[in-house]
């Protein structure tokens, strides 16, 4: 059977035909969309055009090669057309069953096999396993390896981007303080601790914890959890995603919370739509929608929970220092969150807050994306930080893991990390109310 029989065969199968023809083609997404407007305006890198193709390819009416295939692997699943369409088209859905026609079919050379096997199969399956690479960075870190390897210069020898990534690694946690909570516990919180965010951003898991618990949240950790499966999902292993999404769902059905909360953004929306995902599973599906109903991301549930009514009863404190918000683009395309965060840091004291153009387009992380169009991901990323100097922000605050790196490597990219700092918002709210207030009882005083 050749190639465009089999391909054809696999999108029937796969690509839902009734999502397809939701598309009007009336281009309303174009302008939103960053690889075609980084491509000069190609069709073909747009959504209007992915999707053309898609139905071209379930229709028959194409020659599949190589150019289809990069067409899809070029976008970069942030779902900024989403909110963009008025016939409310959805592409990440349709993005994702692509991906997941084409990796059913696909031939599979024998490093790449290897690579999607140790990748999906378990790094991202066991969080046992990632947690034992993660030592090894943690080694490379403190053993003073890295101080070597930079020296020598032997990161020369790798891709520019991959030197880049390389220093924007987050430096070794520090021991959070704890804070004595300001109030008795009126809810619960159940934590989604996330695998990136757990292993090498363990300090903001811990702040985290540390802020809700001075809020009045009593925290509970799952212990069963593990990946969200959203890099499954976006990379064509959708049932190895759902997969795990069950085992989150069984570790999280309890009605003991009132709350599931998670602090990255990419996450988070992969989360709230488990409910979409297992609609038709007969055991699952009811369990999922329970799920996302207590699903909530960290700058809504800090809101939630009177953070900003606490943070104005402050006195006020002259700003020393500026910050700027870069989107999560899951968190705000998908999630529509975008409001709360901001809000956050209008009233943080000691802030003043300036919006950055265009804050709500993506930085060029989208998950591993960085890592596999690296040229592409570089062009979002020198357009981002023009953004970025515009504003010469002190602080690049973030709501996500990815855009977290991101941005800490074009800050160094541009050689401006002795000027600018990109910090998760969690970190930025717990850093302030320490620095603001030397002790928990001043703080305890002010908010009562």
């Amino acid at each position: 059977m050749s190639i465009n029989l089999v391909m054809k065969k696999s999108f029937q199968e796969h690509v839902d035909e009734t999502l397809l023809l939701d598309c009007m083609r009336c281009g309303f997404c174009l302008s939103s969309c960053p690889t075609y407007l980084h491509t000069d305006q190609d069709e073909a890198q747009s959504p209007r055009g992915r999707i053309a193709l898609m139905k071209a390819v379930r229709d028959g009416k194409v020659e599949w090669d190589s150019s289809i295939e990069e067409s899809f692997n070029l976008c970069l699943g942030c779902r900024a057309c989403e909110p963009a369409c008025p016939a409310g088209v959805q592409y990440g859905q349709l993005i994702e069953q692509t991906k997941e026609a084409i990796q059913e079919v696909k031939p599979q050379k024998t490093l790449e096999k290897t690579v999607r096997n140790v990748t999906f199969n378990r790094l991202f399956a066991n969080k046992k396993e990632l947690n034992r690479v993660v030592k090894l960075v943690r080694f490379y870190q403190k053993s003073g390896l890295q101080k070597v390897t930079r020296k020598i210069g032997f990161l020369n020898l790798f891709p520019p981007f991959m030197k880049d990534m390389e220093k924007a690694l987050p430096e070794v946690p520090k021991k959070v303080e704890k804070l004595e909570p300001i109030k008795p516990p009126k809810i619960k919180v159940a934590f989604f601790t996330g695998c990136l965010m757990e292993s090498l951003f363990k300090e903001i898991n811990e702040k985290t914890i540390e802020v809700l618990k001075l809020l009045g949240a009593e925290v509970v950790i799952p212990a069963e959890q593990q990946c969200c499966g959203a890099l499954h999902a976006h990379s064509g292993e959708m049932q190895k995603g759902l997969q795990n999404a069950k085992v989150n769902i069984d570790a999280f059905d309890s009605d003991d919370f009132d709350y599931i909360v998670n602090n990255a953004g990419g996450c988070g929306a992969f989360l709230s739509e488990y409910e979409k995902h297992l609609a038709n599973d007969g055991k699952y599906a009811e369990k999922a929608k329970r799920f996302t109903n207590k699903m909530i991301d960290i700058s809504s549930l800090l809101v939630t929970l009177g953070l900003v009514d606490y943070l104005r009863k402050i006195p006020k404190i002259p700003p020393n220092v500026v910050a700027t918000y870069q989107d999560s683009c899951h968190l705000r395309n998908v999630n529509k969150v975008f409001k709360q965060p901001r809000e956050i840091l209008e009233n943080l004291p000691g802030i003043q807050y300036k919006e950055m153009l265009k804050a709500d387009s993506c930085c060029g992380s989208a998950g591993v994306y960085n890592l596999l169009q690296p040229e592409m991901a570089g062009k979002i990323l020198d357009t981002k930080m023009g953004y970025v100097k515009e504003v010469n922000p002190t602080y690049i605050v973030t709501s996500n893991p990815g855009c977290l790196m991101q941005m800490k490597a074009g800050i160094n990219k541009e050689g401006l990390s002795s000027s600018i700092k990109a910090v998760h918002i969690v970190e930025i709210v717990y850093d302030q109310i320490k620095q603001v207030s030397t002790n928990i009882a001043t703080f305890e005083a002010v908010l009562n």
